[in-house]
């Protein structure tokens, strides 16, 4: 089964088998546009490139003949606008990009309510139906040139089978479907005088949806003739891919953004709040998100350790754990330096795009570990106050999965299990595009359903169990950590007005 995943920063392609056996793996980087501040766009067509670039390596190294589906998954709300000859009109607008504050604001001023009550969302610049509200106030004209809109894995997946489809868990990605009929809400798209026609048809996403053609099998190597399922999320295919399949399993991401996700039997329809399909047929997942997590863990990397950077660029060592091996001698609370890692603003439970990040507490004795140790704790606490936005609304984590690239840290996992003062368990395989694997299996009917694809494929690796003691030391930081975030809220906003 081959998956594929569209990140925020690379492309990756796996090919496993029926066991959940990787057999071989290839990923390439993508360029992210950054043309004003808050913006973030990538070119649709340098997704292909990447698919062809990773299959070619993979089918011309790896021995495989042949497989028997192809699944492709990606963050939601990115759109791709095509004009009448399916040609992208624009670069496509990432959850990330900020430009549609003042929509936002709007949309929610106007028509909060009904929004959440037919979306089950509230409008924010990460979803669709305020970027969109953007472009009609801002490139009226490439609005009036759509056809068809197309989210990022089906952009790809047309590439592929030349169909035009999405599924239901994109599709409520987009804040334009009704929630309750898993149909395009003609009211939400009024509210912007979007053209319902423009919008695809709506799928469950283990439908196979097409075929590999001979076109994209002289780019790609991949087979001509393979079944294309439909896909779905990233997030989604992550959360069922590592096995949080039943009500009451969690996941905690350590990605670009972080966040806390909690498995459920129905959504918890809240304004704070991230409510979307599960791939398991009749459940749902619901979000709370932090903006900055590894992308600040990065940050740190390039802006403090430039000199290890270049030492290990060639090595077999990384810097990343350079550093860890740096921080792992700084006692829980780091001697009192705090971190709030809002470089990027802040979603839940803030949601305020002005905050500011900032170290707080610094004196002489602090030392460039101590600042990486209060990174991972200033990161863990705020997926911590996601974690407790998501209990005050009843959903408690049974069983905690850590995923995501910053999970490859063993300082910084053990850091989140004290803070959190919970067992978190570590999947053999955690990447998106192990998840759409297997949602291509179950699609093409290799497994006999979703839960028996979990069943014979996903295993944990790791247990990381809680220093207790640390955990109550935590405890007694974290309420400083959100005393002095509070009293910080206006200086941030002056701070910004003064950027302004």
């Amino acid at each position: 089964m081959l998956g594929v995943d569209i990140g925020s920063s690379n492309l990756k392609c796996l090919i496993v088998r029926n066991d959940g056996e990787l057999i071989a793996s290839e990923s390439r980087e993508l360029k992210t546009l950054y043309q004003y501040p808050g913006w973030s766009e990538q070119d649709p067509d340098d997704w292909y490139t990447a698919l062809a670039d990773c299959c070619h390596k993979i089918f011309t190294t790896s021995g495989i003949g042949s497989i028997e589906s192809v699944c492709i998954t990606a963050a939601t709300h990115t759109a791709v606008l095509l004009d009448e000859n399916d040609k992208p009109l624009r670069p496509a607008i990432m959850w990330t990009d900020q430009r549609s504050i003042e929509e936002s604001k709007i949309l929610n001023d106007k028509y909060g309510q009904s929004i959440l009550d037919i979306a089950y969302q509230k409008a924010n610049p990460t979803w669709t139906l305020p970027q969109f509200y953007w472009l009609m106030r801002h490139e009226r004209d490439v609005v009036e040139k759509t056809r068809k809109v197309m989210f990022a894995k089906d952009y790809l997946r047309f590439k592929l089978t030349g169909t035009w489809e999405t599924d239901w868990i994109d599709a409520l990605g987009s804040m334009m479907m009704d929630a309750r009929t898993k149909e395009w809400s003609s009211e939400l798209c009024d509210y912007i005088g979007w053209p319902l026609s423009t919008l695809p048809p709506i799928c469950s996403p283990t439908t196979v949806v097409g075929s590999v053609l001979e076109e994209a099998a002289r780019h790609t190597k991949i087979p001509v003739g393979i079944p294309v399922v439909a896909g779905a999320s990233d997030t989604a295919a992550e959360d069922y891919g590592v096995g949080a399949i039943n009500p009451g399993d969690g996941i905690i991401k350590l990605a670009t953004a972080g966040n806390t996700n909690i498995m459920a039997s129905e959504p918890s329809v809240d304004p704070l709040l991230f409510n979307y399909y599960h791939v398991i047929p009749g459940m749902w997942y619901t979000v709370a998100a932090t903006s900055s997590c590894a992308a600040v863990h990065k940050w740190l990397r390039d802006e403090f350790f430039r000199v290890e950077s270049d030492k290990f660029e060639n090595s077999g060592s990384t810097v990343f754990a350079y550093m860890d091996n740096l921080a792992k001698s700084i006692p829980a609370g780091s001697n009192g330096l705090i971190f709030h890692p809002y470089l990027m603003g802040e979603r839940t439970p803030h949601w305020d795009p002005l905050l500011k990040g900032d170290y707080l507490g610094i004196s002489i004795r602090h030392k460039r570990e101590h600042f990486i140790k209060a990174l991972y704790e200033g990161i863990s606490f705020s997926l911590l106050e996601c974690y407790l936005s998501l209990e005050k609304r009843g959903l408690k984590m049974e069983q905690a999965r850590l995923i995501g690239g910053g999970a490859k840290s063993e300082l910084w996992r053990q850091t989140l299990s004290d803070v959190l003062g919970k067992e978190t368990l570590i999947p053999e395989i955690d990447d998106a595009s192990f998840g759409a694997a297997l949602i291509g299996g179950v699609g093409c009917g290799l497994f006999s359903n979703e839960r028996d694809a979990i069943d014979k494929c996903t295993r944990v690796k790791t247990v990381i169990r809680p220093n207790y003691e640390n955990h109550a030391r935590y405890q007694e930081l974290f309420d400083i950590f959100t005393r002095s975030q509070q009293l910080l809220v206006e200086i941030n906003h002056a701070l910004h007005r003064f950027n302004q």
